[in-house]
């Protein structure tokens, strides 16, 4: 009787002592769990907080070429305007004077080249206020555009053409205008120089919350893996992250190049 007693007094101590142990390994066990859980966080959290570091400097990075790529073709424009126009504008006030003193015979040459010198001071106009941010600024992003696109047609560089539907009204944000100009100007830049293309197409869809914008050629293509990095079609992604543009360009050797982008109105009217 005392032996059976003992012997369930030694079991009921070792299931205590069984319990216990299960007990402290459960929490150990948690405590384990619980410190990984919150040193994932916490790993989480910095390479988050590094990941957006690096990317707001690099933001602040593009930001910064840009403004200093827009003060230079700024200055460019400038000097294009106020001295060589003004140096052809007074070298065509004296092919006038010429003209007026000539014989019949000579007066005719003197004529075409007066012709090709007014040709040449619209075609440095022309240039010069798509470099001027102040002036695409003053004229807005369409205007601008149309003027890039007589250039090129006056140049017979491609047949080009812009489409447009929808109120251009909606679309107020100056800064982000620029931006979105500098990134057509380098497509075009781009399509006219490398494509062989012989048509550009730009189109505009307006609506109350986005722009959307189309413009492709009908040139040879190219094989974007082969891009070098660095390069003007590249950084043209980044530029329309600045002002969250949706990016997208599409090319296929000897298929054509097409660009889309997709300017959210609404929600940069309200940033």
């Amino acid at each position: 009787m005392v032996q059976a007693s003992e012997q369930l007094v030694s079991s009921s101590a070792e299931r205590s002592l069984l319990i216990y142990m299960i007990t402290v390994l459960v929490v150990v066990t948690g405590l384990v769990i619980l410190f990984f859980i919150v040193f994932q966080k916490r790993k989480n959290k910095l390479l988050l907080d590094k990941i957006k570091r690096e990317r707001e400097f690099e933001e602040e990075l593009l930001k910064t070429q840009s403004e200093i790529q827009e003060q230079t073709l700024k200055n460019v424009g400038q000097e294009l305007h106020d001295n060589v126009g003004q140096l052809l504008a007074v070298a065509n006030m004296q092919l006038s004077l010429i003209a007026s003193l000539t014989q019949d015979s000579i007066k005719n040459k003197v004529d075409d080249t007066k012709n090709v010198l007014s040709d040449a001071i619209k075609e440095v106009r022309g240039l010069s206020k798509v470099l001027n941010s102040e002036v695409i600024l003053n004229l807005g992003f369409q205007e601008s555009l149309t003027t890039e696109i007589e250039r090129l047609n006056r140049m017979n560089l491609i047949q080009a053409k812009l489409i447009s539907t929808g109120d251009k009204g909606v679309c107020k944000n100056n800064g982000d205008a620029i931006i979105l100009f500098r990134i057509l100007q380098e497509f075009i830049s781009n399509t006219v120089k490398y494509s062989k293309a012989t048509e550009l197409t730009i189109t505009l869809k307006y609506s109350s919350d986005n722009l959307l914008v189309i413009a492709e050629d009908n040139g040879v293509g190219f094989d974007k893996i082969n891009i070098i990095k660095g390069s003007g079609l590249i950084n043209m992604e980044s530029r329309a992250g600045l002002i969250e543009t949706e990016f997208s360009l599409i090319s296929t050797p000897n298929e054509g190049t097409k660009l889309t982008l997709n300017y959210p109105i609404k929600l940069r009217a309200l940033s």
